[in-house]
């Protein structure tokens, strides 16, 4: 994955919003840092803005069920954790064993790690065997199958339901209309299809690299 060259905002109105939330916990540092430390691609992490974010909606909304698809070190399934339900259950799904594992242990300390179902394959092949319907759902994973996975889901997400979608500018490629990058053609292809899908209503925040937004009706 090439290195992040384009943000959404200028670096100082980004320092800025950092300055003006809420302080990133020692939990949350450490893996941060760790994830960096011992991953190849750690820009992947959901970070500081938009784990509080995560977290700030998931307990605005306390949802029963909560889908992730993209676990990678755990940072975003954490904070997505915290907001459950007493009773709730996060599923997170992700192709690479290893960077699940670097946030077992920070699961357990965070306290949710009884909250969380980890499955480790293809997400494709695991959505259609959980079987529940969801409150709350954040895609970051395979970019050209961003479309592919709303299309699974979207009839399958409660009404009143949030889907998330992460990297929706894909570091500003989205603007490219002659690319052929299958990552670049899969978000492009998505945002349009959810901008006109009368099933939702959606709102593209510019944080981190894009957050797309969508209720369903």
């Amino acid at each position: 994955m090439p290195q992040q060259d384009y943000k959404a905002t200028h670096p100082d109105f980004e320092q800025y919003a950092e300055d003006h939330t809420t302080p990133e916990s020692d939990l949350f540092h450490r893996l941060y840092r760790e994830t960096h430390l011992k991953t190849m691609y750690p820009r992947m992490i959901s970070g500081h803005l938009q784990g509080q974010f995560l977290r700030m909606l998931s307990k605005t909304m306390q949802p029963e069920t909560i889908l992730e698809i993209g676990t990678f070190t755990g940072y975003s399934t954490i904070n997505l954790a915290m907001g459950l339900a007493d009773d709730g259950v996060l599923h997170t799904i992700d192709s690479n064993m290893e960077s699940v594992d670097i946030g077992r242990k920070y699961f357990i300390e965070a306290g949710v790690a009884d909250k969380i179902e980890t499955h480790i394959g293809n997400a494709l092949i695991i959505i259609p065997t959980i079987m529940d319907s969801f409150d709350l759902v954040f895609i970051d994973a395979d970019k050209e199958n961003y479309l592919k996975y709303y299309k699974m889901l979207i009839d399958n997400v409660n009404p009143g339901a949030v889907i998330l979608a992460d990297n929706a500018f894909w570091d500003g490629r989205v603007f490219n209309k002659k690319s052929t990058d299958k990552e670049t053609l899969g978000i492009q292809e998505f945002n349009d299809y959810v901008q006109n899908d009368r099933r939702v209503e959606n709102i593209l925040l510019p944080l981190r690299d894009g957050l797309m937004m969508m209720r369903k009706l």
